[in-house]
């Protein structure tokens, strides 16, 4: 790739591998593989200086796109994190059955040239970091229940090995914990959200960060985009005289998953939910649906007092 100055603008779709990057463009057709390695990525950001860039799309990847997408951000490029799914239905959509990482990156270009998909803020290092401890206390909880139940099944003479990891995993997660708490206090801005979310009976801490790194634009949407962007909001699923059951899709499957949790604990502690809750059933709601519905109330609770700058109150819901 050369640095002469390009005045087409180019939508790039990046495949992103462990070792390699394959970089197309659309639609000049051009193509190039880098190694994915930090100095590689500093050289290639920038080169694409130089090109009129309306979009670069890399997929989620489970980590390998986050030395780009950082590098990307930091120099001021346009670059989208988009689902994998939504990418491997377009190529299906359009006739492209082979799978090669030149065709992926290919694919991914065209799809950001065609479908166009919304920009999203890019998670700065501390949340970024914050969703990385918050990855590792979950793993840590994970292998902490495993053991546990392990504990009710092993025989006798293997307890004391159980016992000694479950002491080391509880340290782990309280080591984690900290680091979480600090990196929170580091900003201002979060420890306000933070003091406003847990005002709320039900909300924790873990949420509460979840939010924070997660969720960035809760008290800037109103309630029916902060309901949809959690994935909270039912989809109707009618066609013709078939009025379908609504249910949810898509959205942020781990803020949902964090909610759902939190929400089971909320039902018992805050009497607005509770009754709500128990409302839902009486109207023949089976718990899982009404649950969900609890998870979008509280959403929009939450939207309305970070945008207001306002505590928990029992008539706000």
């Amino acid at each position: 790739m050369n640095s002469t100055q390009i005045q087409t603008s180019v939508n790039i779709g990046v495949d992103v591998g462990k070792a390699n990057l394959d970089i197309a463009l659309h639609p000049s057709g051009q193509f190039y593989s880098i190694p994915n390695s930090e100095a590689h990525i500093c050289r290639f950001v920038k080169i694409l200086k130089n090109y009129d860039i309306e979009r670069i799309v890399v997929e989620a990847t489970g980590r390998h796109e986050h030395a780009l997408v950082q590098a990307c951000n930091q120099a001021g490029l346009p670059i989208i994190v988009v689902n994998p799914v939504s990418v491997r239905r377009y190529a299906q959509a359009i006739g492209v059955l082979a799978k090669t990482d030149r065709i992926d990156a290919q694919v991914i270009a065209k799809y950001a040239a065609t479908l166009k998909p919304e920009f999203r803020p890019i998670p700065d290092k501390t949340s970024q970091k914050i969703r990385d401890l918050l990855a590792r206390r979950a793993q840590l909880m994970e292998m902490s229940t495993m053991e546990k139940n392990r504990l009710q099944i092993m025989p006798k003479p293997l307890h004391r090995s159980i016992k000694s990891l479950l002491r080391m995993l509880q340290s782990q997660i309280e080591t984690v914990t900290r680091q979480i708490e600090q990196e929170v206090a580091k900003v201002d801005h979060w420890r306000a959200k933070l003091e406003i979310m847990t005002s709320v009976p039900g909300v924790g801490k873990v949420l509460a960060y979840t939010f924070l790194s997660e969720l960035p634009e809760l008290g800037s949407l109103n309630r029916k985009e902060i309901a949809a962007l959690v994935g909270v909001a039912p989809i109707n699923r009618d066609s013709g005289k078939l009025n379908g059951k609504r249910r949810i899709r898509g959205g942020r499957h781990r803020v949902r998953t964090v909610m759902f949790m939190a929400m089971l604990s909320s039902i018992q502690c805050n009497p607005v939910f509770k009754r709500f809750y128990e409302r839902l059933k009486a109207q023949g709601k089976i718990p899982k649906v009404a649950v969900v519905a609890c998870m979008r109330k509280m959403i929009v609770v939450l939207n309305t007092m970070i945008k207001n700058q306002e505590p928990w109150r029992e008539n706000m819901a």
